[in-house]
């Protein structure tokens, strides 16, 4: 794998992370020292989706881990048609 690949696969893995942050702080209740508390509703599906199997998810989450495949996928596609011309 060239490192133009790993440089773009990073990028997305920045990209999907930064994503995730960003909806996660938007999840929190915000104090006045600016802490931020997670409400116990997303804790309690969070914790059910990072100790469930990826089989075991529902159709909805599946489909959520789907689209995150078929964009890394587009990636690695992407560098190895160009990598082949």
């Amino acid at each position: 794998m060239s490192d133009e690949t790993v440089e773009l696969l990073a990028a997305y893995a920045h990209e999907a992370w930064s994503g995730w942050m960003e909806y996660m702080f938007d999840q929190c209740r915000v104090d006045l020292p600016g802490n931020l508390t997670i409400p116990a509703g997303a804790v309690t599906r969070w914790q059910r989706q990072m100790n469930t199997p990826y089989a075991d998810l529902s159709e909805a989450e599946k489909a959520s881990d789907r689209d995150e495949a078929r964009k890394i996928l587009a990636i690695i596609e992407t560098q190895f048609s160009r990598s082949a011309t």
